[in-house]
């Protein structure tokens, strides 16, 4: 389902002058008096959403939030939130996972094997795809309840095909096709952030994701190597410089989007990983408001903050009344439309049944 617009509809008042002879001038000629039409004046003025979730310093995500706990701004002005829904909706995620050739398949390994451990924080409810990249994105499994079939489907990778690693024409490709599908969308991505040879480039993809609502997820695989390389003088200062811009890649995706980045050592830090995406995507706080400028083709900047009533920043306390630390994910602005451009946003705070096709 494509997103839906926010639409605010206003009438014109229709005002008509029903004209009568004056006084003393003669027998009133019967005319028939003709009603002026009405008129409907249609404003499109498109809705912002924002999904935000607030966890403690432990990653868990803090119910129990009220609207006015939340305050909005864009531009570093308050905005007035129209729409709140604490929710938890299935998931509708799509995993995309490097599969390439590149550093002798090892990568690849490390993503498929972590990537297995995925499904078991599935819902019957939640909606997945699996799709790979090397050279191009293969879409192994469309959305499906199944979970075993997401694993059977990386249980069937063998041997990666290609060394080339496109990450940037890939995530492109995924972000277009889930245009199309219905319910709050997210992407897990889990790879090295490498990019080798893609037709299109890192500002392609940071434009695109001011323009989206999905929210990006990553998890990075090349740190176990990159460090075992490092700690024996294996890499140089290009290949050092690379990683480190992969990383960094991979924590604007999800930084822009209003997810999370996870660059993990051990096998062991996975199952905690994958719960707290699954957490995240569980509990959302969806906040909605309707800017004052309307649509300009420009980009604004959003920030989410916690305020209590006297406007100061929220306190939150735990069972033992000790103060918790808090953290707040949400997307970091977005690209409004154009004058007579179409608004992409969904219906404000409302949540969506997942499901659809990439293909």
């Amino acid at each position: 389902m494509k997103d839906l617009p926010a639409v605010l509809t206003s009438s014109a008042l229709a005002l008509g002058l029903l004209w009568l002879p004056a006084a003393g001038s003669g027998p009133v000629q019967q005319e028939t008096q003709k009603k002026p039409p009405e008129y409907t004046l249609s404003v499109q003025v498109p809705a912002v959403n924002v999904d935000v979730v607030v966890t403690d310093d432990n990653g868990d995500p803090i119910p129990g939030l009220k609207k006015e706990n939340f305050r909005i701004l864009e531009d570093g002005v308050p905005q007035t939130i129209t729409n709140f829904a604490p929710t938890e909706a299935p998931l509708t995620i799509v995993m995309l996972m490097e599969f390439s050739d590149i550093y002798y398949g090892w990568f690849s390994y490390t993503a498929q094997y972590w990537a297995y451990q995925f499904p078991s924080q599935l819902r019957p409810d939640d909606w997945v795809a699996l799709v790979t990249y090397d050279l191009k994105p293969h879409i192994l499994v469309d959305f499906t309840r199944n979970k075993m079939e997401i694993r059977d489907a990386l249980s069937s990778l063998y041997f990666p095909g290609f060394r080339e690693s496109n990450l940037y024409d890939a995530l492109l490709d995924v972000l277009d096709r889930l245009d199309h599908v219905k319910g709050k969308r997210s992407i897990l991505l889990i790879a090295s952030g490498l990019d080798t040879f893609s037709h299109h480039n890192l500002d392609d993809v940071l434009n695109r994701l001011k323009r989206t609502e999905v929210t990006i997820f990553c998890v990075g695989v090349a740190r176990p190597l990159y460090e075992w390389a490092d700690a024996r003088g294996m890499l140089g200062d290009i290949a050092r410089l690379n990683f480190l811009q992969a990383e960094n890649q991979l924590g604007a995706f999800a930084r822009m989007t209003g997810g999370r980045a996870w660059f993990p050592r051990f096998d062991g830090e996975l199952p905690g990983i994958f719960a707290q995406v699954a957490a995240s995507l569980r509990n959302q706080y969806s906040l909605a408001y309707t800017p004052t400028h309307g649509p300009d083709g420009k980009y604004h900047k959003i920030k989410v903050e916690l305020v209590a009533p006297n406007g100061q920043p929220l306190v939150i306390v735990n069972q033992k009344n000790k103060r918790v630390k808090y953290h707040i994910y949400a997307r970091e602005g977005y690209l409004a439309p154009k004058p007579g451009e179409a608004a992409r946003n969904n219906s404000p705070a409302v949540p969506v049944t997942g499901g659809g096709a990439l293909q």
